[in-house]
Formats: structure tokens, sequence, C-alpha cells
């Protein structure tokens, strides 16, 4: 799986002390750090990379929402992959 894949990530944190939102950016801080291509959007973010690449990111970014207080996490992932590389401009390019 070395083609370009794109995975749409959402977390969603607990905790009964810090804001969702607040650790929701320690995740999004990883994925804006790391090289890949990213578009964030109000439920999930999309990420462009290897499949290896993303899900290393992935890994942080659940990290990064517990070293920032989280007690819990509910973590989604959607992949597209194909025998070709995709992209997120493949499907976005129309409606912007």
């Amino acid at each position: 799986m070395n083609n370009i894949v794109n995975i749409a990530l959402q977390i969603l944190p607990a905790s009964k002390e810090i804001h969702p939102y607040t650790l929701v950016d320690r995740a999004i801080e990883v994925i804006a750090s790391s090289s890949l291509k990213y578009k964030v959007t109000p439920f999930e973010t999309v990420m462009e990379g290897t499949y290896d690449e993303i899900m290393e990111v992935v890994k942080r970014a659940q990290q990064a929402c517990y070293e920032a207080g989280a007690e819990s996490l509910m973590t989604y992932v959607k992949i597209q992959s194909s025998l070709e590389n995709v992209s997120i401009e493949d499907k976005m390019e129309k409606y912007e």
C-alpha cells in the first residue's frame, strides 16, 4: 500500500475538565505539523499520503489528546484507497 490514499480522521475526546475543542486542537496541531496534505472540516480532518504515513499521524494525534488531558477517545477513520493514487482535489475541486 504505497499509493497515495485519503483518510478521514475524527477524534471525539472526553474529559471532565477540558472542553473537547481544546483537545481536538491538539490533534489538529499534530496533523498540521506533519508533512501531509490535509483539510480540516467541521466533523473530521482529511489527510492525503501513504497509508503508513497517515496512520502514524493518527497514532500521534491520539497520543496528543491524551497528553493534553483526554480521559478517553472515540476515534473514527475512513479510508479511500485505489490501485491509483487518490487526492483530496479529485473530490473537492468542483466545490471550491
